[in-house]
Formats: structure tokens, C-alpha cells, sequence
């Protein structure tokens, strides 16, 4: 989404004593700071460059989860990185790096309307499918806090009976998804992001754990959603990643109509266009 976007920027220098990583502000958790690791060390296997590295990354002021930050983190930290070691990788190179630290960012990287393959050949990698320019689609982004660890429910799915039941489903939505991309449309697209959102929910919340990640808020503006859909017959979607945060999708047209009427359940609204792909800007953290 170009309304949360994350800027990071990458120093390298032998004369820092160690890696230096700070996340808003902050020194990441152990976690958050091997995942980092990964992806650095693998750029500087590929320069041959033991050069230690220092990094500071910003997301939008946005609290809320699922929000996708560790996509366009990662793929930031990723484009930054391969820039500082002097690397001229092309964009699917790098977004086979960038995914060891989230999966989804090797489609922050590309940008637009994007697809993941996790094995093609041996390999997995983005691709753009269109611009995020060539699609009319505004989405309004309601952000909404959550304790539960994301890392816990996306490890918790394969033990969901239904987890099979899901990648052949997957097979099937994937190609529709690609057409309607293909065909630039709105509707399709919105209607089977929506589609999919209930689907992965049903398997976190039927794995082991029995992880819920909606909120009272999420369920009541996806009921407003449909009410606008079904009763008004406005063109508008739903769809959340792993966690309470709801993304509206809509057409620039409707969007107005749509925000006001969500601006009545929710405090904070962010209009969004798609985002585009992670590219090198003037503007520095340090």
C-alpha cells in the first residue's frame, strides 16, 4: 500500500565495530534481528563483502497488525543493502533474497499487483502482473493493534485439517486472480481477495492453537462492508492478512461514500492507492 510505506536507510564500513540494526528507533528483538541477518549476510556472500553494516529502518506512523510492514521492510532493507555492496542484482534475483526474511516481501519489492511462486523450477520469486497505476483500485485502510505474534499463526495453519484443503483451493483462486488482473478487473479482483481472506482465517482459526485474529472492530466493519454491497449496491470489498486490520477495497469513485461511512465505526481511516515497487530515494535516515 503507498500509504504505508517504510524508508530504510544502509551504511557500510569496515571501521563499525559490529552490524548495527535499529527498527523505529529501536534495537529489533532477537527475532526480528536474525531474520534481518539473513538477508544482509546473503548480499554480502554474493559481493564477496564481509564489510559490517549499519541500518536504520522507519515504517509509517501507523500502529496496527497486519499491516504488512514486514514486507515492505524487508524488501527495503533488501534494495538498500544490495545498493550499499555496490551489487547490480536484477529485481527477481533479489526478490528470491529479500523473501528469506518474509515471503511476502518479494512481492513489496516488485510492486503493483504481484505474485509469489514458492517453487517454480527450483526457484521462488515475484512477479509483477500490472502496474500498480494500471488498476483503478482505492482501498481505505482501517489499522487495528493486536498482542498475538503473527510468526505464531502462520506456523500454526499446517496443523489446521483443512490446511490441504487450502492449497488445492489455492490452485484454482491463483489462476482466476491472474485473469482478472489480466483484464484489469476491479470487482473480480476485490471479490476474490475477500473470498480468500475468509479462507485463511478459517484455517488459523482451526489449527491446533485455534488462533482468532479478528477483533470485535474487524467483524463489524466487515458487516458495514457487505451492508454497503448487498443493500446500497456500492462496489466494496474486504480483505485482512494475518491479523485484526481490515483494507477496503473500493474504486476511486465510491471511496468518499465508503469512508464515511466507516469513519462512524473506526477512529482512524488511511485512504491508499496500490503501492509501487521499492526503489532508491534521496532522502536519508542518517
Amino acid at each position: 500500500m503507498k500509504s504505508l510505506d517504510t524508508v530504510t536507510t544502509v551504511e557500510t564500513g569496515n571501521s563499525l565495530q559490529r552490524d548495527r540494526i535499529l527498527i523505529n528507533g529501536a534495537v529489533p528483538t532477537t527475532g526480528e534481528g536474525l531474520r534481518a541477518r539473513v538477508v544482509i549476510d546473503k548480499l554480502r556472500e554474493l559481493a564477496g563483502d564481509k564489510t559490517r553494516v549499519r541500518v536504520e529502518s522507519r515504517n509509517a506512523n501507523v500502529k496496527g497488525k497486519g499491516l504488512g510492514f514486514s514486507a515492505s521492510g524487508f524488501a527495503a532493507l533488501g534494495l538498500a543493502t544490495s545498493q550499499a555492496l555496490g551489487l547490480s542484482l536484477e529485481p527477481r534475483e533479489l526478490s528470491e533474497i529479500v523473501r528469506l526474511g518474509a515471503g511476502s516481501a518479494s512481492r513489496s519489492l516488485m510492486g503493483g499487483f504481484s505474485i509469489w511462486y514458492a517453487n517454480r523450477k527450483g526457484h521462488s520469486y515475484a512477479e509483477r502482473l500490472a502496474s500498480a497505476s494500471s488498476i483503478r483500485l482505492r482501498t481505505l485502510i482501517v489499522p487495528i493493534p493486536s498482542a498475538i505474534k503473527t510468526d505464531r499463526a502462520h506456523a500454526d495453519v499446517l496443523t489446521s485439517p483443512f490446511f490441504r484443503a487450502r492449497l488445492a483451493y489455492l490452485r484454482g483462486v491463483l489462476r482466476r486472480m491472474k485473469r482478472a488482473i489480466g483484464r484489469k478487473d476491479v470487482s473480480e479482483i476485490c471479490r476474490l481477495a475477500e473470498m480468500d481472506t475468509l479462507n485463511l482465517h478459517a484455517i488459523t482459526m482451526t489449527g491446533q492453537q485455534e488462533t482468532i485474529l479478528v477483533s470485535p472492530l474487524s467483524i463489524r466493519i466487515m458487516v458495514e462492508v457487505r451492508r454497503l454491497r448487498e443493500e446500497d449496491r456500492v462496489p466494496v470489498w474486504y480483505s485482512l492478512d494475518t491479523g485484526p486490520s481490515v483494507f477496503i477495497n473500493t474504486t476511486p469513485k465510491s471511496a468518499s461514500k465508503v469512508e464515511r461511512r466507516i469513519r462512524k465505526l473506526a477512529d482512524k481511516v488511511i485512504p491508499s492507492d496500490p503501492g509501487g515497487p521499492a526503489e532508491i530515494i534521496s532522502h536519508h535516515l542518517f
